[in-house]
């Protein structure tokens, strides 16, 4: 799991555990939803994370089973894994609450990690706590300096408007998948933020409409529309994959509102499963 990679794509966040009220236990997470899509759209990228020994043997024949590159020295931690309560709701919604973080509370990159980093072309964060305690203290260090720094926000639940624009400092682009309507006051707050800063913003409106913030110019926002389709299985993981497309094209052409097109084919793929990634992905986890 180890091969070099000189200029490959970075991941950073947790795997969690899936506990879905029914007892299914899954290994899951943004990050580990967001490798598979990019092994399977054969982007080169390697995850850095770390799971408690509780679960590691379920997390690692997952990764190894799907040949996600990771660092395997330092991807079991002290302390139980990160996991998520989720309950699927009679529309298709998912209803998550009680995450704990485990590992992830006292998370901090190996000097390996670091060195990684320094000569990725790109690093991608999921904003759990300990991901938004380190993304700071790496930009303040200095390692991010020369790579783009993308993050997912996760619908907003661990920020205010206020630490909203304290980490878009150290983020090129980030991602909000917005649990409200667009004329909701916050939406325009992060907005602005995005301007002020002069950084590159996508938001998601669920199956209604992306709205695409170019910050590093003068260009109108512009509002990608979105046709529903029908939800035969859950909405989750549609997020994790919206972005993993999103990034496989942005990284490739750069074009914020042609990467959004190309971020709603992922992104509805999740409707058709009955959890975030297809049933095979998790044969044997």
């Amino acid at each position: 799991m180890n091969r070099p990679h000189a200029r490959e794509d970075l991941l950073l966040g947790p795997i969690s555990l899936d506990l879905y009220r029914d007892g299914t236990v899954l290994p899951g997470g943004g990050a580990l939803n967001m490798a598979w899509h990019w092994r399977q759209l054969g982007v080169p990228s390697r995850l850095l994370t770390r799971v408690g020994p509780d679960y590691a043997d379920v997390a690692l024949d997952f990764l190894d089973r799907h040949d996600i590159e990771y660092v395997r020295e330092s991807i079991v931690g002290d302390g139980p894994s990160a996991t998520i309560d989720i309950a699927i709701q009679p529309d298709g919604q998912p209803y998550m609450d009680r995450f704990v973080e485990g590992v992830w509370a006292t998370y901090r990159s190996t000097p390996d990690e670091e060195d990684r980093i320094r000569r990725a072309r790109a690093l991608h964060v999921v904003l759990v706590e300990g991901a938004i305690g380190e993304l700071d203290r790496l930009h303040r260090a200095g390692i991010l300096d020369d790579i783009e720094v993308t993050a997912d926000f996760l619908g907003f639940r661990h920020y205010t408007i206020e630490r909203f624009a304290r980490t878009m400092t150290q983020v090129d682009l980030g991602f909000v998948g917005w649990p409200g309507d667009r004329t909701d006051p916050e939406v325009g707050g992060i907005v602005d933020v995005a301007r002020r800063l002069g950084k590159r913003l996508v938001v998601t409106f669920g199956a209604s409409s992306i709205l695409v913030i170019d910050g590093r110019t003068d260009a109108p926002d512009a509002l990608v529309p979105v046709v529903p389709v029908d939800v035969r299985g859950t909405t989750v993981g549609c997020g994790d994959a919206f972005i993993a497309y999103f990034l496989s094209d942005y990284r490739t052409a750069g074009d914020l509102v042609r990467a959004a097109e190309t971020g709603k084919i992922g992104g509805a793929l999740p409707t058709a499963w009955r959890h975030p990634l297809p049933d095979e992905a998790y044969a044997r986890a």
